[in-house]
């Protein structure tokens, strides 16, 4: 459905994009992730046409998009960052502008409105001011107004900054529901939960480049250490885990809040091996679990700790 081939932008001396490259299927979600200034949102801005690449291309269902009049661009919807909204018109009077640019009135623009405020939830509130709304409900309204045209592809820049967590848990239901219509969804967020729920595939940016392009399962084979065995031992005083790493398998050990953490690639092929080592060496144990690290340590792995400024 989306194919993005070699993107470059430059501001001057400044690379903002460089050479980015990705595919999106339909009924799937991507996320683009990345630190403060990684190029996520010149990225997006690129594909929803509103900057022109330096070089590069994006393809819809395979044809090149052109011109800011090209109509294969009616198949985008962009929610940005900002919200897009005049806080003194009804909820339905914002949808109703929004409608408009995009050449709809009458019984197709009221259609395509209720479809909208009742997918997200707002029906009710379609009469009302936005300055009198939440900011989760403004986010929700954001949304409704980029699915009015019923495009095929959804551009979502950050949709759930500072929203509350039931605001949020329902954007989610939103997307989930697009996704099931078949719909295909680019997502830019810095919460790494959030992509771990939502996304299929996960391309992570840094400095204009990207860096993995993977399903979650693929990004933690990247990692030296894939799995955690977390084992409790029966005593833990006087225990030295540097030994432990002479196992060939074991990538990391160390005791943690009284519980022996061993780092391995494997899990399958690892366990039995640091088990039995701790039976031989007469260290006895009462429970094991594994761990696998979460989205957050694969991104702070690739891309580093260090702050950055947007």
């Amino acid at each position: 459905m989306l194919e993005v081939n070699g993107l470059t932008k430059n501001y001057g001396k400044l690379v903002a994009v460089d050479g980015v490259s990705f595919r999106a299927d339909s009924g799937a979600t991507i996320g683009l992730l990345g630190p403060n200034g990684a190029g996520k949102t010149t990225t997006v801005s690129i594909i929803a046409g509103l900057l022109s690449p330096d070089s590069g291309e994006v393809l819809i269902e395979g044809r090149q998009v052109k011109s800011d009049t090209d109509p294969v661009k009616l198949k985008i919807g962009l929610v940005p960052q900002d919200m897009a909204l005049y806080d003194q018109l009804s909820a339905r009077d914002n949808l109703t502008f929004f409608a408009a640019l995009y050449s709809l009135s009458g019984a197709k623009a009221t259609q395509a409105i209720d479809g909208a405020l009742q997918l997200v939830e707002l029906s009710d509130r379609a009469a009302d001011k936005v300055a009198t709304f939440s900011g989760g409900m403004k986010r929700r309204l954001n949304l409704a107004a980029a699915l009015l045209h019923d495009p095929q592809i959804l551009l979502l820049d950050e949709p759930t900054v500072g929203v509350d967590p039931q605001s949020r848990n329902a954007i989610f239901d939103n997307l989930e529901a697009l996704k099931k219509r078949g719909k295909t969804l680019v997502y830019t967020t810095h919460y790494m939960e959030e992509a771990e729920r939502l996304c299929d595939r996960i391309v992570i940016i840094d400095h204009g480049k990207v860096i993995a392009d993977d399903t979650l399962q693929g990004l933690h084979k990247l990692l030296p250490v894939a799995n955690v065995l977390a084992i409790e031992l029966d005593r833990v005083s006087g225990f030295d885990p540097r030994p432990m790493l002479s196992l060939p398998e074991v990538k990391s050990a160390e005791l943690v809040a009284g519980t022996l953490r061993v780092g391995v690639h494997d899990l399958v092929g690892a366990a039995p091996g640091v088990l039995r080592w701790l039976s031989d060496n007469g260290h006895s144990y009462h429970h094991v679990s594994s761990e696998q690290p979460d989205l957050e340590t694969v991104f702070l792995t690739l891309t580093g700790r260090s702050l950055r400024d947007a």
